[in-house]
């Protein structure tokens, strides 16, 4: 830390908003705004431990994972320094152990620190775990021992308390280590002021919390066990009730505003659509259906999330929703997270509404790649109002667009889509437009209120009749090597069958990811992994295999010409291709009915509900489906208990009942999809429904009693320090 930031400390002056580099300095606040996005002391002050060790306690050396940062408790056996055989110089080795493990420290021409690393000493040691000749290491670590001098000269209960406080053991990097990090903490806490406290007092005494000032003085700085653990009790809930108070404001600002009611006309588009489509509506169509009507009928925008389960039928709802605006001579927005899904989209609305209705709401595409003189008729057909639905992607939400009347805004696959990106669509409105988000990600109930908290949700569970449905399978390349050619030929078979499949890859080509990729929570992403499945490779692999010789493949990605992935998905669908080796880009919205195998290869690489989503591509007409994972995860593995939890179930509410479980810590609300500045810090939505449960609770008693929060200055402010500059903004947009 520099002199600036230490005369600083020494003031008691800091607030959670002080900027860290006038608390700690420049250096040291570029530090870790370059490893964690921290500015302000609060922020950093919520960089809560992961775990605590103890003096007295050893860390299990043998289940510590190659090629990661780890933080480890351990015990000098032995040091020793031997010269170096190809050039000048000596190398340092010192043996720790937990007790039963060995783990050797190295260092290269540091011979001095043979006198600080003395058999028996023990502390914390961090650094990346390596292997060399079959041991494993850690080449030039940090550490920091334990001084034992001084519980020495001190009393017996002196020397018990010391070796029984818990040590803050902290998400750290390789340029800053846990002790590194504890100290700057340390000064933040003891220059810092006092902190007004958002949970009101009574709320405090009836859970038995600590007040905010003790809390964090608690976690970062525990005596005792039991110290931490209140400490994080409390900090959980304030977290949830922060949280929930922005939504709930959030929601009440969005109602706050009138809007255009739009009523369907008797006898009016709607109608002589509802009489021309070839099916019937199922009973759970039918009742969002009548959810969105209300909605729309009344002065006040409306804020809906419709999830449901892949294939049941929600782009119907939500064309309902849009004719129902048109008929109230309103135009409607549809914002697709890619081209090839927003192509899709305007192409089966056409089709559900038929030659005459087409012509009168006159879908339109814009999108970034349009051809110009394209792009130019369609952005003139949107704001004269000649269409009364558009469909595009991002490019929806830039300046050049503009609307006559834009009534209804549609987001599908919200995920893909931050707070912001929404927002702006929504002020392309005269009046601020009614809002439908549409997913096919099934969302349990505590994500829906964390994520979702000023949505309305409704939920369409039940599939339309005549779904052939679809068989999964596993497929263990680990233990089962050589089952990879019977993939190819069972995917043959069902082409040879006058069928249509889809190969998925995670990857375009070697070490190239898809733009449209996820990638799965909690997987550690080694150096040494092996290079992931690609477009090219499967293209090459099934060009060459006999079986496909005479069969039409062509590839899909993101990285072709936007013409060139509306030729190819037109040629699938009109039945001209038998297989499309594709990334993710496939994932979502793609529909033919004679599509009836889908391969994922590498399956372990992408996330539960995105398998979900891309099994969801097959057996969506009379022809069953079936969906092959094929895997070289090992059996046991976190990736390889997602491949299986997908095969085993159809149900995405129970896959994702799973995939939180499975996640574990895993990013459930960050930056992009929430427009909160980071993710959850100790609230977990897999473990603590009742928490969030009992702070949006209280969140709406407190906001019932008091709208603006006028009584409510430290909740106020804890609101707009949880949220960035974006995310703050919204609450104040009309």
């Amino acid at each position: 830390m520099t002199a600036e930031g230490a005369d600083a400390a020494g003031t008691g002056r800091f607030t959670l908003d002080t900027r860290l580099s006038g608390a700690l300095g420049g250096r040291t606040a570029q530090a870790l705004e370059r490893a964690f996005g921290y500015r302000t002391v609060g922020e950093m002050l919520a960089h809560y431990p992961r775990r605590y060790a103890l003096r007295g306690e050893l860390t299990a050396l043998a289940s510590l994972p190659l090629d990661e940062n780890v933080t480890i408790v351990a015990e000098v056996l032995e040091v020793r320094e031997r010269s170096m055989r190809s050039r000048r110089g000596s190398i340092l080795e010192a043996k720790i152990s937990d007790g039963t493990g060995i783990l050797t420290l190295t260092f290269f021409n540091q011979a001095w620190r043979a006198r600080e690393l003395v058999p028996g000493a023990r502390g914390i040691f961090a650094g990346k775990v390596g292997d060399y000749r079959g041991a494993r290491q850690l080449a030039h670590p940090d550490y920091e021992l334990f001084d034992d001098a001084a519980p020495l000269a001190a009393d017996a209960a002196a020397a018990r308390r010391w070796a029984e406080a818990p040590i803050p053991i902290y998400p750290a990097t390789g340029a800053l280590a846990s002790w590194q990090l504890a100290k700057a903490i340390a000064l933040l806490l003891d220059g810092l002021g006092g902190v007004d406290d958002p949970l009101p007092d009574a709320v405090r005494q009836a859970r038995s919390l600590l007040d905010q000032r003790r809390a964090l003085e608690a976690v970062h700085r525990p005596e005792v066990e039991a110290d931490w653990k209140t400490a994080r009790r409390t900090l959980r809930f304030t977290e949830a009730f922060v949280l929930q108070t922005a939504l709930l404001l959030r929601r009440a600002e969005l109602r706050a505003h009138t809007t255009t009611a739009r009523h369907p006309s008797p006898g009016g588009l709607l109608e002589r659509f509802d009489g021309t489509i070839p099916f019937a509506l199922t009973g759970d169509q039918r009742e969002v259906g009548a959810e969105i009507s209300d909605d729309l009928e009344h002065p006040v925008p409306m804020n809906r999330l419709v999830q449901g389960e892949v294939g049941s039928g929600k782009t119907v709802v939500a064309l309902r929703a849009m004719l129902a605006v048109a008929d109230s001579g309103g135009q409607s927005a549809l914002l697709a997270p890619t081209e090839v899904l927003a192509a899709q989209h305007v192409r089966s609305i056409a089709r559900m509404l038929g030659p005459e209705l087409a012509a009168s709401l006159m879908p339109t595409l814009v999108t970034g790649q349009l051809p110009a003189a394209e792009r130019r008729k369609a952005l003139l057909r949107a704001a004269a109002g000649q269409a009364r639905i558009v469909v595009g992607t991002h490019a929806l939400i830039g300046d050049a667009v503009s609307f006559a009347d834009l009534g209804l805004v549609v987001v599908d696959e919200q995920h893909r889509f931050g707070v912001e990106q929404r927002e702006a669509l929504r002020l392309k409105g005269q009046h601020p437009p009614h809002v439908l988000v549409l997913t096919a990600t099934p969302i349990p109930r505590t994500v829906a209120m964390t994520v979702f908290g000023d949505l309305d949700v409704s939920t369409i569970r039940e599939l339309p009749a005549g779904r052939a449905g679809i068989e999964s399978y596993v497929v263990p390349l680990a233990d089962r090597p050589g089952w990879r050619a019977r993939v190819w030929e069972r995917l043959a078979e069902e082409i040879e069958q006058g069928r249509q499949g889809f190969v998925v890859c995670p990857t375009i080509e070697a070490r190239v990811a898809e733009d449209d990729g996820e990638a799965p929570a909690g997987e550690p992403e080694g150096e040494e992994a092996a290079p992931a499945a690609s477009v090219a490779s499967v293209l090459a692999e099934l060009t060459a295999h006999p079986r496909f010789g005479d069969k039409r493949v062509l590839p899909l990605h993101g990285r072709m010409s936007a013409d060139e992935k509306d030729a190819a998905m037109r040629a699938f669908a009109a039945g001209e291709v038998d297989v499309l080796v594709a990334t993710t880009v496939i994932e979502v919205g793609v529909d033919v009915p004679n599509a009836s195998a889908m391969v994922v290869v590498d399956a372990d690489r992408f996330g539960v509900s995105q398998l979900h989503q891309l099994r969801g591509r097959v057996g969506r007409g009379s022809v069953p489906g079936l969906c092959l994972l094929v895997t070289g995860a090992e059996q046991g593995s976190l990736a390889r208990q997602r491949v299986e939890a997908v095969a085993a179930t159809l149900d995405g509410f129970e896959l994702a009942r799973v995939d939180l479980e499975l996640r574990q810590e895993g990013d459930v609300l960050g930056a992009s999809q929430s427009g909160v500045r980071s993710s959850l810090k100790l609230l977990r939505v897999a473990r603590d429904g009742d928490v969030i449960a009992d702070a949006r609770e209280l969140a709406a008693e407190v906001l019932a009693g008091d709208p603006g929060l006028e009584r409510h200055a430290a909740l106020a402010a804890a609101v707009r320090r949880r949220l960035d500059a974006e995310a703050s903004g919204f609450l104040s947009k009309g």
